[in-house]
C-alpha cells in the first residue's frame, strides 16, 4: 500500500508532487507583502487590566470641575456603563495633573513625563469599542479579534502573512510579565486555527527567559545525529497519516531550538549594551528595570529580524485594573512602564529603525470617570468597553495625528464608534497586509482577524 506522500509524488501529470512541495515548505520562510509598506516588524506593548485613558493620555477638565457630583447618564450605551452611570455616582478627577507637550502641544498627564518627550512620534485614536466590558472576553478580543478562545492572535496572523526575517529566532515572541499569566494565558498569543508553526513563544522576565537554552554537555554533534532521528520517525509517522500539522510544526520546533542554543545566548546577554542604552530603559532603577529589560530585549529582537515581538506588561494583583485607590495605584503602573517605553522609541529613533518598525500600545478596556463606591475614601474607576485609547508610532504611521475623540467625560466616543477591528486593519495595513486577502480556511468559513472586516484609519497613516 502507496503512504500518502509516495501518492501524491505519483499522482497525475505530477501535481500531487507540487501540492506535496508546498504542504512540506518551511512556514515561517518570508513571504512577499500585500503591498508596499514602510514596517517591517511590529512591537506590541499590551497594558493588561483597562488602563485609565483619562489618567494618562485623555484631558478632561470636565472631571475637575465637577468632581464628587453625580455623573449625567452616559448617552448611546447599555449594559453595565448605562446602569452604573445611572445609579447613585460621583465623579473622579484625574490622579494628576495634565500639561500640553511638544510641537503637536498634546495633552499627556503628569503620570508620563519620559513618554511625554516623545509625544510628536505618537498618533492616537481615541474611543475605541470592544465587545466586552469583562477582562477574559476584551483580553481576547483585543488581541486575537475574538472575545472567545480560539482565534488566532495578531502575532499569529502577522507572520503567518508574512512570515519571519530571521532563521534561528521564533518568528513571533511573547515577554511575559514576571509577576504571573496574562488573563487568557498562551491562548492570547495562540495560533488558534492556524497551522501550530504561528504560534508565539515565550520568554520569561528575567536573567533566564528561555529553560534549557544552553546546550548539554555531551557533543552538538552527537545531540544533532538525536535530532535528525527523531525528524527522521516524524516524518515517517507524518507521511503515512493527513492533518499532521501539530506534528508538523514540532519538528519545526525541535529545528528551532536546536539553532537557538547557538543564536538566542547571545540575544539575552545584555551586557554588551552601553550603561547610557540600559540608563535610557530604565535598568538602573528597581521600579522600572523589569519592563525596561523587557523593552529593550524587544528592541534586540526585532532588530535581528524577529517580525513580531508582544510585550506584556501587568498580572494579578499588579494590573491596570483599578477599582479602587487609583491614586496610589496608577502612578506605580506609570512609572513601570513610562521611562522604558519611552527609551524604547528613542532608541529606535536614534538608530533609524522607527521609520519600520510599527510600535503599538494597547490594552483591553478604558475605564470609568466615576465610581459607584460613595463610602471609600479610597476611590477607583470600572470597566468602560466604549473608552479604549491607543496609541501607535513609527512604521509609516503619521507623527503627531490624532483619530476620533471622547466626549466631556471619557466615556465613549463623540459621532461615530470606533470597532476594534478598525484598529487591527489598520495595523495589518501598515504590515503591509490586506485584511480582507490575509484569511483562512476554517470549519467552512474563511477566517479574518478583522472577522466582518474593519476601516483602514487612514487619518493616521503617513
Amino acid at each position: 500500500m502507496k503512504t500518502r506522500r509516495e501518492l501524491l509524488l505519483s499522482s497525475y501529470l505530477g501535481l500531487g508532487g507540487i501540492a506535496l512541495a508546498d504542504m512540506t515548505e518551511d512556514p515561517m520562510a518570508p513571504k512577499p507583502k500585500h503591498h508596499l509598506s514602510r514596517a517591517k516588524r511590529c512591537i506590541f506593548l499590551f497594558m493588561e487590566g483597562g488602563v485609565s485613558q483619562m489618567d494618562t493620555f485623555e484631558h478632561k477638565p470636565a472631571l475637575t470641575k465637577y468632581a464628587g457630583k453625580q455623573m449625567p447618564r452616559a448617552e448611546r450605551t447599555s449594559g453595565e456603563i448605562a446602569t452604573f452611570s445611572a445609579a447613585p455616582n460621583r465623579i473622579i478627577p484625574p490622579v494628576s495633573p495634565f500639561r500640553q507637550h511638544g510641537q503637536t502641544g498634546r495633552w499627556i498627564s503628569g503620570l508620563m513625563p519620559e513618554l511625554s518627550s516623545t509625544v510628536d512620534d505618537l498618533a492616537f485614536v481615541h474611543g475605541i469599542k470592544v465587545d466586552n466590558n469583562n477582562h477574559g472576553p476584551a483580553v481576547y478580543h483585543s488581541l486575537t479579534g475574538n472575545q472567545f478562545p480560539g482565534s488566532a492572535s495578531i502575532g499569529a496572523w502577522v507572520t503567518y502573512g508574512l512570515g519571519s526575517e530571521n532563521r534561528d529566532l521564533p518568528g513571533f515572541i511573547v515577554m511575559g510579565d514576571r509577576r504571573g499569566a496574562t488573563i487568557g494565558g498562551a491562548g492570547v498569543w495562540g495560533n488558534g486555527f492556524l497551522p501550530a508553526a504561528y504560534q508565539g513563544t515565550l520568554f520569561r522576565n528575567g536573567s533566564t527567559p528561555i529553560v534549557d537554552l544552553h546546550p548539554r554537555p555531551e557533543s552538538v554533534a552527537g545531540q544533532r545525529q538525536e535530532l535528525d532521528l527523531l525528524k527522521w520517525l516524524n516524518e515517517k509517522h507524518s507521511a503515512e497519516r493527513s492533518h499532521t500539522g501539530e506534528l508538523d510544526a514540532r519538528i519545526a520546533s525541535f529545528e528551532l531550538a536546536f539553532r537557538m542554543q547557538s543564536r538566542a545566548p547571545e540575544l539575552v546577554d545584555l551586557s554588551g549594551e552601553s550603561e547610557a542604552t540600559k540608563k535610557l530603559y530604565g535598568l538602573d532603577e528597581e521600579i522600572t528595570e523589569p519592563f525596561g529589560r523587557q523593552c529593550l530585549l524587544a528592541r534586540r529582537m526585532v532588530e535581528r529580524g524577529v517580525r513580531f515581538v508582544k510585550v506584556l506588561h501587568g498580572a494579578g494583583g499588579d494590573r491596570w485594573d483599578d477599582h479602587g485607590n487609583i491614586g496610589e495605584r496608577i502612578p506605580i503602573h506609570c512609572k513601570e512602564v513610562d521611562k522604558p517605553v519611552a527609551g524604547l522609541l528613542k532608541d529606535l529613533k536614534s538608530r533609524g529603525m522607527l521609520d519600520d518598525t510599527l510600535v503599538v500600545w494597547a490594552s483591553e478596556m478604558g475605564r470609568t470617570p466615576f465610581d459607584n463606591n460613595l463610602t471609600t475614601d479610597k476611590p477607583g474607576r470600572d470597566h468602560n468597553q466604549y473608552g479604549l485609547a491607543m496609541w501607535m508610532a513609527g512604521g509609516g504611521v503619521k507623527a503627531g495625528a490624532t483619530f476620533g475623540a471622547t466626549d466631556d467625560f471619557s466615556v465613549r466616543a463623540e459621532g461615530e464608534e470606533i470597532p476594534l477591528r478598525d484598529v487591527h486593519a489598520t495595523l495589518l495595513h501598515l504590515m503591509g497586509l490586506d485584511q480582507n486577502r490575509l484569511s483562512y480556511l476554517h470549519a467552512g468559513r474563511y477566517k479574518k482577524l478583522t472577522d466582518i472586516g474593519g476601516r483602514v484609519i487612514r487619518e493616521i497613516l503617513v
